[in-house]
C-alpha cells in the first residue's frame, strides 16, 4: 500500500513527538519492489537492490532517472516533498524505515548525508561540527572537543583546521567546505552516507581529495553516492547501480559492469552513446 508523508513524521522530526520507539539501525540498505511517485508521475519503478555494508556504492544514469530521488529515499527526505507517495520495502540493517514505529530523526542521524553544492553552516568550524552533538544532547565541552577533534579527522582535515576551528566557516575554499559538510555528518556517528554529487562544484584537486576520503570512510561507515562522473564511479566505487527513466536496469560489481555489461543499455551509456 502506498504510504503517504504524514504529520507524524513531522512532528517526530522538529522532536514534539516523543514515545516513539527507537529501533536499533544497521549499515546495510535492501530494498524490495519501491515505486515513487510525484502526484501522477511515477518516478521509482519496482526497483529491489541490496546494497551492502562498508562498501562504496554508485548510482549512475542521465540526468532525471530516478538515482538522487532513490538516494533520498534512504534517510525518507523524500517525506518533505509534497505529492510524494512510496511503496515497497525499505530496511536499514533489520529496520522498516517506513514504519510508523521508526523515528525519522534517529534515521537521519543513522544515515547522513552530504549534498551537491557545500552548505557549511554560517558559523564556526568547531560550531558546524559540535551542531548534530548538541541537537542530540552532548553539551558538555570536553566531549564536543574531543567529538569535533574525531570528526576533523576522520575527514582528513584535523591539521588543516585545528588552528582555525574558531574562524567562519564560509571563509573556507569549496573543497574544504564539502569536507567540513561530510565532517559535520560524521560527528553524530553515522553507520551510512549519502553522496549527492559531492564533487560537481569542485575542481579536480578538491575532487580527488574527497575521492580519497570516500575510500578511507568505507572502513567505518557504508557510502552510497550519486555522480555523472563515470570515470570516478570506477575509480571509488566497489558496487554501481544504472538507472535510466526510473528503473534500475543494471546493479553490480564495478568492474564487471564497466567491463562487460549485461544490458546493451548500459553499454551504450557507459560508452557515451547516449545520455
Amino acid at each position: 500500500m502506498l504510504k503517504e508523508k504524514k504529520d507524524t513524521d513531522v512532528g517526530r522530526k522538529n522532536g514534539t513527538e516523543t514515545n516513539v520507539k527507537k529501533a536499533p539501525f544497521g549499515n546495510s540498505i535492501s530494498v524490495k519492489r519501491a515505486d515513487l511517485f510525484y502526484g501522477d508521475f511515477h518516478a521509482l519503478k519496482n526497483i529491489s537492490i541490496e546494497i551492502p555494508s562498508n562498501r562504496i556504492t554508485a548510482f549512475i544514469g542521465p540526468s532525471g532517472c530516478g538515482k538522487s530521488t532513490f538516494l533520498k529515499c534512504f534517510n525518507r527526505m523524500n517525506d518533505l516533498v509534497e505529492g510524494c507517495r512510496i511503496s515497497g520495502e525499505f530496511r536499514i540493517g533489520d529496520v522498516d524505515i517506513y514504519s510508523d514505529a521508526t523515528d525519522v530523526n534517529e534515521l537521519r542521524k543513522n544515515v547522513g548525508m552530504v549534498f551537491q553544492k557545500p552548505n557549511p553552516f554560517p558559523m564556526s568550524v568547531y560550531d558546524n561540527i559540535a551542531y548534530g552533538p548538541r541537537t542530540f544532547g552532548v553539551r558538555k565541552r570536553s566531549q564536543l572537543d574531543e567529538i569535533v577533534e574525531r570528526s576533523l579527522t576522520q575527514a582528513a582535515m584535523w591539521d588543516e583546521l585545528k588552528d582555525r576551528l574558531n574562524k567562519s566557516a564560509l571563509g573556507l575554499s569549496g573543497g574544504q567546505q564539502q569536507r567540513l559538510c561530510i565532517a559535520r555528518a560524521l560527528a553524530v556517528q553515522p553507520q551510512i552516507i549519502l553522496m549527492d554529487e559531492p564533487t560537481s562544484a569542485l575542481d579536480p584537486i578538491s575532487t580527488g581529495k574527497i575521492e580519497d576520503l570516500c575510500s578511507q570512510l568505507k572502513e567505518q561507515v557504508t557510502v552510497v553516492i550519486v555522480t555523472h562522473n563515470m570515470q570516478q564511479a570506477v575509480r571509488i566505487s566497489d558496487k554501481t547501480a544504472f538507472f535510466l527513466l526510473g528503473d534500475l536496469v543494471e546493479y553490480g560489481d564495478t568492474e564487471k559492469m564497466f567491463t562487460m555489461p549485461h544490458d546493451k543499455r548500459t553499454e551504450d551509456y557507459i560508452t557515451g552513446r547516449f545520455g
